[in-house]
């Protein structure tokens, strides 16, 4: 669904995706996880356009998104993101949140739109939180009302980019749990992710980066118990130790 082929990206100088080529199929759930600055998030990003490319080819569904006839905005409504922030509009409802984007984007009326949002809420436990405003909601409840958000343009794949780093620690397990459920329901994803528990119990493929490669890409079980490459293992043993 996803294709990186010979992915560069510079910002001036420095050299932040070196040749990038990797996949990601239909149904799987794939963790990018590396050290700080590896080029894990520039990668995401890349996928519906945060980031722009400076050569190679990234194709979603068989097309190539740097397609100048393509529809961008059309494009970015097909894919969900959550990003490290939460990124939630602080004046509008949690309801309001959900059903914006439906309804300028797609044009869904408000009814089936609200309807759809009640659903969302309740698959991510925050039912009797949908006339609250993101300021009274903890990060964990913020994070899952954007996960619901994401999810109510019904997109073919999600991207998370560190969806638990801004998170306190009691707050991860109930994110983590939304994101594990909708692997269970088999929704493509890539995530970057420092938490490994979950990279361990619920990718498909996890993908170790340093200095904008790829270096390693394995099974979780293969990964963890057996990295190949010198840099994996020292990471794996930092956080370990850590």
């Amino acid at each position: 669904m996803i294709k990186f082929s010979a992915v560069n990206k510079w910002y001036g100088e420095y050299h932040a995706l070196v040749d990038v080529n990797a996949e990601v199929n239909k149904g799987e759930v794939v963790v990018v996880c590396g050290p700080s600055g590896s080029g894990k998030s520039t990668l995401i990003r890349t996928v519906n356009r945060l980031e722009e490319i400076n050569g190679g080819t990234i194709s979603f569904d068989n097309q190539d998104i740097h397609d100048r006839k393509m529809n961008l905005n059309a494009y970015r409504s097909r894919i969900g993101f959550v990003f490290q922030q939460f990124n939630l509009f602080p004046h509008l409802s949690v309801l309001d949140n959900i059903t914006l984007s439906p309804m300028r984007v797609r044009g869904v009326k408000r009814n089936l739109a609200e309807k759809k949002a009640a659903e969302l809420l309740a698959r991510v436990g925050l039912s009797n939180k949908a006339q609250a405003f993101p300021g009274q909601l903890s990060g964990g409840q913020q994070q899952r009302v954007a996960i619901a958000r994401a999810l109510a343009m019904d997109p073919p794949a999600m991207l998370f980019d560190e969806p638990t780093s801004a998170l306190d620690p009691e707050m991860v397990g109930e994110v983590l749990s939304v994101m594990k459920s909708l692997a269970q329901d088999g929704m493509t994803m890539m995530c970057v992710t420092h938490e490994m528990g979950f990279a361990r119990e619920v990718a498909d493929r996890v993908w170790f980066m340093d200095a904008g490669k790829i270096i390693e890409t394995g099974k979780p079980d293969e990964f963890f118990s057996n990295p190949k490459h010198e840099r994996a293992k020292r990471f794996l043993s930092d956080l370990r130790a850590h």
